[in-house]
C-alpha cells in the first residue's frame, strides 16, 4: 500500500488529501494534516472520492470515433483518432480560417493542461476562440478584480477568517458550497463571540441560519444594498477619507452616485429593514472585514457591478491589505484561479496578459517562439456555443466539462451540438450528458491518476499528484494535447510541445510569468513539494506574498486602485403574470455540479435523493398544492417536472431548484432548462442564478417506481430509455455497503411494454419464475420482486408505490426479508410489525438519519448530547448547521 499526498477535485478550497493506494487501486482517502487549506479536515464528498474512484463503470478507458453522424462511435487506437482529428482540423481551418474551430476547456483540469490548451489554440492554431466553464463561475469576480484593484488577484487568504472583527458573506452558501471554510468559521466565531457574522442572501441557507445578521434581499439587488450600505457610511462619517486620498480614484463619481441610495430606499428595492442595512454598515466599517462571496454576485447580467460595488466598500473604509480585512472571491472548481492564471479564457492571456495589448500578444509571442498572437476577440463560453450553432464555429473540443447540462438554455446548448461539423469530447467518463453528442470521445486520466498543480482561492499553488495509473488507455489531459499538437502540425507542433512530463509545461508556464503580478519564478516542483504556496513568488523570494496591497499601491497605471460607480440594475429577466415566480439556482451540500463524478457514489444521494423545487408554503396554498406533489416548472425556454417541498427558507414568490440534475439522473434536461443565457456585458458570465417561472401541478396519473441491487453506473445506463420516455423521472442510488438504483417516473398514460420489458430484464425482474409478481390489470397495478438470499435485491412497482421507499431500505440494510415475503407486493407505505422508513440521511459520515436526530432532540438532547450519543456532526462537521436547525424546530415546536 502507498499513501500519496495530493489535492482534492471539487471546490476550489483546495483541500490537502491523502490519497491510499493498493496494487493500482484507490482504496480509501484522508485529509492532509499539514495542508493549510483545511489542516486534515474533508467533507463529504471530498471524503468519498476514493468511492467515486473505484467506480468503475462509465469510466473512458479507449479512444472512439465515428467518422460521420450516420454511424457509432467505434473503438480505435490513439494515433488513428488523434490523426482523425488533425484530418479534421486541418480541413476546417483551411477552408472556413482558424476561427471557425474551438476549444471549451475547464477548471478541473491542472494548470499544465490549461497551459497546452491555450498554446495550442493561439500558437499552432491560430484563434483565441478557447473558452473555459469558470465563464459561468468565476468571470465576474476576474473583471471586478480587474475593474477595482488592476489585476485579478484575491488579496487576502483563509487566515483572515481568525482574523476578522466582521465575516460578511454575500451570495454564497458556504456551508454547503465551501464547507471546510465554513468549520473554520464555526471556530472562529467559537473562539471569539464577538466575532459578527453577516450573509446577503435571498434563501434562508444554513449559512443565514447562522448569522448574527441575515439581510435576505430580493434577487439581483445586491449593488442597491451594498450603495446603500456606503451611503449609511458616508452619513456616519464611517469611511477612511486618508486612505482614499492616498491610495484610490474615481472617489467623487462614486460619492454622488450613492448619495441617492438612501437606507430607505434601498430597503424598498432590496425588500430588507433600513435598520439592517444601517447595521450592516457600521459592522462593515468597524472591520477588520473579510468579505467571502460567490455565484450570487457572479452569475448575473450585472455581475461585474455586484462585486465591484463590494469591492468599493472595502476600498472606501481601508479594509483591504490588513490581517482580517480583504475581499476574497471562493471559487467553485478546484483550479478556477489556475487556469486565469495561464490565459485559460478567451479574453486573456499567460500570466494576466490582455489580449487587446499588442504589447502582451508580442511578448507571450516572442516567450512560445512564434511569429504573432491572434488579436480577434474569441468567443466566450455563451457566444461560442451560438457561433457553433449557426455554423460559423464547425469543430469543437470539449474537455473535462458538461456542456449538455451546465450550460443555460440548454435546448439551444444541444442545438449547437447536434448541428457541429466535428464534437471532440475529452473526458475521463464516457456517459456524461455531452458524450451522447461527441463523434470523437478521447479518454482523459481523472483525480488520482495525473500529475501537475492547482490554485485555490487564496492563490495558493500546490501539487497534484498521481495514486494510480489511469485505467485502459486513458492519458493525462496535457499529454493528449501535446500528442494532437505533434500531428496537426509536425513541424512546428515538436517544436513548441516539446514536453516530456508535467513539470515541464510547468516550468515553462513559470517562465511566462516572470515580472508578472503573479511572479511565480521561485517556485518548482521539487519546492512545491515541500508543501504549498502563495503567489507572487519571485525568484530569490522564501516564501509567496500572503496579503496583498498591504503597501497601497496597487497594479494600475497610477498606482491607486479604482472606484467602480455603477448603478443599480435589475435581474435580467422580471417577473410578470405569466411568469409571476422568482427561481433561484444553487448547490446543495453532498452533490456536486452535474454529478458525473458525486452521481457515482450512493451515500452522496442519502441527503437529498431527487431534485426538488422549494417553495414558501403560502405559494403552495395559492396553488393548492401539497409537499410531494409533481409540479410543472416552465420558464419562457423550457420546463421540467419535478416534486415540490414546502420551505420557509424562500421567502413568498420565489422558489429554489438545485442545479446539480441533468438528463442522465431526471427526465427533462435539468435546471438549465430553465435558465437564460443573458450574461454581463463585460465579463460575459450568464445569469444563471435568476429565471422568471411559472408553476402548475403536473398530472401524471401513471407512476412506477423500481430499485434494483448492482453496480450503479450500469443501472443508470439502464434506466435512461424510460427516464427520456416519461415527462417525470428521478433516478439515483442509495446505499453504503453496496449501490442500489431507485428510480421514481410518472406519465400521463402507461408507457408501451416494451419499455418495462426492457427495464425488467435489466434489473433482473423478468424470469416469473424466480421473481415474485402481482398483476391487476384493470387496475393498472402490476408489481415484481425478486428476493436472493432472503434479501430483496430488485424490485418494481407500477400503478401503485406506496412500498418503495420501506422496500429501498431493505435493500439498503441487506436485512432477511424472509419473514415480510408476504407483504412486499402490499399497498402499505410503511413496514408491518412496526418498522418505519429511514428517510433522509443528515450526517453521511456516521449514516445517521433525521428520524433518529428528531427523536432525540424531542426527548431533550441538545448538540452536545446528540454528537455523544449518535456521533453526528463529529467527523466532517458538514451537518452541524442543520442539526442546530432541528433541534431548534424541536424546541419551538415543544
Amino acid at each position: 500500500m502507498s499513501v500519496v499526498s495530493s489535492v482534492c477535485c471539487y471546490c476550489g478550497t483546495g483541500c490537502g488529501v491523502l490519497i491510499e493506494a493498493d496494487a493500482g487501486v484507490v482504496t480509501g482517502v484522508a485529509g492532509d494534516p499539514a495542508h493549510p487549506a483545511n489542516r486534515g479536515r474533508l467533507c463529504t464528498k471530498g471524503a468519498t472520492l476514493h468511492l467515486a474512484a473505484a467506480a468503475a463503470s462509465g469510466r473512458a478507458r479507449h479512444p472512439e470515433f465515428r467518422r460521420d453522424r450516420t454511424s457509432v462511435r467505434a473503438r480505435a487506437g490513439w494515433a488513428d483518432a488523434l490523426d482523425h482529428i488533425a484530418e479534421k482540423f486541418r480541413s476546417v481551418v483551411a477552408e472556413h480560417g482558424p476561427d471557425a474551430v474551438a476549444f471549451y476547456v475547464s477548471g478541473q483540469l491542472t494548470t499544465e493542461a490549461y497551459y497546452v490548451f491555450n498554446k495550442l489554440a493561439r500558437g499552432l492554431v491560430g484563434t483565441n476562440n478557447i473558452d473555459t466553464n469558470s465563464r459561468l463561475c468565476m468571470s465576474s469576480a476576474v473583471a471586478g478584480y480587474k475593474a477595482t484593484l488592476g489585476v485579478d488577484a484575491p488579496p487576502g487568504c483563509y487566515d483572515d477568517i481568525e482574523a476578522a472583527g466582521t465575516l460578511f458573506i454575500a451570495g454564497s452558501n458556504t456551508a454547503y458550497a465551501h464547507p471546510i471554510l465554513f468549520r473554520r468559521i464555526e471556530a472562529a466565531r467559537r473562539a471569539r463571540p464577538d466575532l459578527k457574522l453577516v450573509v446577503v442572501d435571498p434563501r434562508r441557507t444554513d449559512t443565514a441560519a447562522e448569522a448574527d445578521l441575515h439581510l435576505a434581499i430580493l434577487p439581483g439587488t445586491d449593488v442597491a444594498l451594498f450603495h446603500a450600505m456606503l451611503n449609511v457610511m458616508l452619513w456616519e462619517d464611517r469611511v477612511d477619507r486618508a486612505y482614499i486620498d492616498a491610495h484610490t480614484e474615481g472617489w467623487t463619481a462614486l460619492r454622488d452616485l450613492v448619495r441617492d441610495y438612501t437606507p430607505e430606499k434601498a430597503a424598498a428595492i432590496c425588500g430588507v429593514p433600513a435598520a439592517d442595512i444601517v447595521t450592516a454598515a457600521r459592522w462593515f466599517a468597524r472591520g477588520p472585514t473579510l468579505s467571502l462571496y460567490c455565484q450570487g454576485l457572479n452569475q448575473s447580467t450585472c455581475g461585474v457591478d455586484k462585486n465591484a460595488a463590494l469591492i468599493n466598500l472595502h476600498l472606501a473604509t481601508a479594509q483591504i491589505g490588513k490581517p482580517g480585512a480583504a475581499p476574497l472571491s471562493l471559487t467553485g472548481q478546484p483550479n478556477a484561479m489556475g487556469g486565469r492564471e495561464v490565459g485559460g479564457m478567451a479574453n486573456l492571456f499567460s500570466a494576466h496578459r490582455e489580449l487587446d495589448n499588442p504589447e502582451h500578444r508580442a511578448e507571450v509571442a516572442r516567450l512560445w517562439g512564434v511569429d504573432a498572437l491572434p488579436g480577434q476577440p474569441g468567443k466566450t463560453a455563451i457566444e461560442m456555443f451560438d457561433a457553433v450553432r449557426r455554423g460559423e464555429i464547425r469543430a469543437l473540443w470539449i474537455a473535462c466539462t458538461n456542456p449538455a447540462q451546465s450550460l443555460p438554455d440548454q435546448a439551444r446548448v444541444r442545438e449547437a451540438l447536434a448541428a457541429a461539423e466535428l464534437v471532440v469530447l475529452q473526458d475521463a467518463y464516457a456517459d456524461t450528458e455531452t458524450a451522447g453528442f461527441a463523434d470523437v470521445l478521447l479518454p482523459a486520466a481523472a483525480w488520482g491518476e495525473t500529475d501537475g498543480t492547482m490554485t485555490n482561492s487564496e492563490r495558493r499553488i500546490a501539487r497534484v499528484r498521481a495514486a494510480v495509473p489511469p485505467p485502459g488507455e486513458a492519458r493525462a489531459d496535457w499529454e493528449i494535447v501535446t500528442d494532437f499538437a505533434r500531428r496537426l502540425d509536425p513541424e512546428r507542433g515538436v517544436r513548441l510541445f516539446p514536453y516530456a512530463c508535467a513539470e515541464d509545461v510547468f516550468d515553462e508556464h513559470r517562465e511566462t510569468t516572470r515580472g508578472r503580478d503573479l511572479d511565480i519564478t521561485g517556485l518548482s516542483y521539487a519546492r512545491l513539494d515541500a508543501g504549498p504556496q502563495h503567489w507572487p513568488f519571485a525568484e530569490g523570494a522564501v516564501e509567496g506574498r500572503v496579503r496583498l496591497y498591504a503597501d497601497g499601491v496597487y497594479p494600475t497605471g497610477s498606482g491607486r486602485a479604482r472606484f467602480h460607480a455603477a448603478p443599480y440594475r435589475p435581474v435580467a429577466e422580471a417577473i410578470d403574470a405569466r411568469f409571476p415566480l422568482h427561481l433561484n439556482t444553487g448547490r446543495l451540500r453532498d452533490a456536486w455540479h452535474g454529478m458525473s463524478r458525486t452521481g457515482r457514489v450512493a451515500r452522496l444521494f442519502a441527503h437529498a435523493d431527487a431534485p426538488r423545487l422549494a417553495m414558501h408554503p403560502r405559494d403552495l396554498a395559492l396553488r393548492r398544492l401539497a409537499s410531494g406533489e409533481l409540479v410543472r416548472v416552465k420558464s419562457r425556454r423550457g420546463e421540467v417536472v419535478v416534486e415540490v417541498e414546502a420551505s420557509e427558507a424562500v421567502r413568498p414568490g420565489q422558489c429554489f431548484l438545485p442545479m446539480h440534475w441533468g438528463a442522465r439522473f431526471m427526465s427533462g434536461l435539468g435546471a438549465n432548462a430553465l435558465t437564460l443565457p443573458a450574461f454581463d456585458a463585460v465579463s460575459k458570465q450568464p445569469e444563471l442564478k435568476h429565471a422568471a417561472v411559472q408553476v402548475a401541478r403536473a398530472d401524471l396519473p401513471w407512476r412506477m417506481a423500481a430499485i434494483a441491487v448492482g453496480d450503479g453506473a450500469r443501472l443508470l445506463d439502464a434506466v435512461q430509455p424510460l427516464l427520456r420516455a416519461c415527462e417525470y423521472g428521478a433516478a439515483g442510488l442509495a446505499g453504503r455497503a453496496h449501490d442500489v438504483l431507485t428510480l421514481r417516473v410518472g406519465h400521463a398514460h402507461p408507457v408501451p411494454d416494451e419499455l418495462l420489458a426492457a427495464l425488467d430484464a435489466a434489473l433482473g425482474l423478468a424470469d416469473p419464475l424466480t421473481v415474485m409478481h402481482y398483476e391487476d390489470r384493470p387496475r393498472g397495478i402490476a408489481k415484481r420482486v425478486r428476493v436472493e438470499g432472503g434479501r430483496v435485491v430488485a424490485a418494481r412497482l407500477t400503478g401503485e408505490t406506496a412500498g418503495f421507499a420501506w422496500l429501498r431500505d431493505l435493500a439498503v440494510e441487506g436485512v432477511d426479508a424472509q419473514a415480510l415475503r408476504a407483504w412486499v407486493l402490499a399497498p402499505v407505505a410503511h413496514p408491518p410489525a412496526g418498522g418505519r422508513v429511514r428517510g433522509r440521511v443528515i450526517c453521511n459520515c456516521f449514516d445517521v438519519a433525521e428520524a433518529d436526530i428528531v427523536a432525540a432532540a424531542d426527548a431533550g438532547a441538545d448538540l452536545g448530547a446528540l454528537q455523544a450519543a449518535l456521533k453526528c456532526g463529529t467527523e466532517c462537521g458538514s451537518c452541524v448547521p442543520e442539526l442546530k436547525r432541528l433541534l431548534a424546530a424541536s424546541r419551538a415546536a415543544a
